[in-house]
């Protein structure tokens, strides 16, 4: 690790490049944290978007609760790349998810940073292998993948390239754990990464049950936010079908419902998409809708997620022994 490089809990400034739904949410995250939070977007109208996300997030941080020093106005835009990476400490970047595109401006920002400053791609399927080919020190890149909002959506996920330094991951996990992230750190590069993967296996499935006409849009959404969702927020699918296993656990599901695994249910290749499916699906996602903006959308998720976040705090300090069942962020 080089000599320069702050303690992961002493980090004190980040850059965000890119400020569209991921970055933003990135900087909204940051600032709750307490960071100083310098942007860079050459994007036209990047200031008033980010403008718009911070107004929608912000209360919901707020009822979450605010770290010592969170304050929007330690948000600083820069003018260039380069005035945005003079001073920083970490560098989440959060461009278009464009290969060749990643590989010129990781390159960039490898020739304008600190040789000691970690930086992180919010890329949701790329392999760091593949985007730091273009750096001379590609050991201090790796990927911080985060799930949609970032704000809110504790997850990240931490992985390194070939040429990753095994110090740079340890530091990203440390720095993650420390600005509030559940880090998941995974010791191979694995395209789409864990999160991303079973999402597309359920988005396959459901495609193919639109196009097929077994299943609308409406009756997919409502069979997993009514269904095994709600199981999955505290256990995630493993552990559930654990359970389902009654006494016997996990070697009893798999015994007596192994042989269902090659019943013909799913279909794990995408289906084609036609312009009749695709209609279908925007068809469906608007009646499901129901006149409800995308904002209005996403101040109902992120309402329900703050809900959904305490109830989560709750649960885990009752499993831990050395939590004090007093110090309750939902009895606040």
């Amino acid at each position: 690790m080089s000599t320069g490089r702050p303690q992961p809990d002493a980090v004190g400034t980040v850059t965000v490049v890119g400020t569209g739904v991921i970055g933003g949410g990135w900087v909204a995250h940051f600032l709750r944290r307490g960071y100083d939070v310098v942007a860079w977007d050459p994007g036209t109208d990047a200031r008033t978007r980010l403008s718009g996300l911070l107004d929608t997030a912000w209360p919901s941080l707020e009822r979450l609760g605010l770290a010592p020093g969170a304050d929007l106005d330690r948000l600083r835009w820069a003018d260039t790349l380069e005035g945005a990476l003079a001073d920083t400490d970490f560098v989440q970047e959060s461009s278009p998810e464009v290969l060749d595109a990643k590989v010129v401006l990781l390159a960039e920002i490898d020739r304008l940073t600190r040789p000691e400053v970690v930086v992180a791609s919010s890329t949701s399927g790329l392999l760091m292998t593949d985007m730091a080919v273009k750096c001379d020190d590609p050991g201090r890149f790796l990927v911080g993948h985060p799930f949609n909002p970032p704000y809110l959506i504790p997850l990240v996920e931490v992985v390194g390239g070939e040429k990753t330094d095994p110090d740079t991951v340890a530091w990203a996990e440390a720095f993650y754990t420390a600005a509030g992230k559940t880090a998941l750190t995974m010791e191979k590069e694995v395209p789409g990464f864990v999160g991303n993967r079973l999402q597309e296996a359920l988005w396959r499935e459901a495609l193919h049950m639109v196009d097929s006409g077994q299943a609308t849009v409406q009756q997919i959404d409502d069979s997993i936010a009514f269904g095994p969702g709600l199981r999955w927020a505290i256990m995630g699918p493993m552990l559930t079908f654990h359970l389902a296993g009654g006494p016997g656990g996990m070697g009893h599901m798999l015994d007596h419902f192994g042989p269902a695994l090659l019943e013909p249910w799913t279909r794990l290749e995408a289906p084609r998409l036609t312009s009749e499916l695709r209609d279908r699906v925007v068809a469906g996602a608007a009646d499901a809708a129901n006149g409800r903006t995308v904002p209005e959308l996403e101040r109902k998720r992120d309402a329900f997620l703050v809900d959904l976040l305490l109830l989560l705090e709750r649960h885990r300090r009752a499993d831990d022994p050395a939590g004090d069942p007093a110090d309750d962020p939902a009895d606040e």
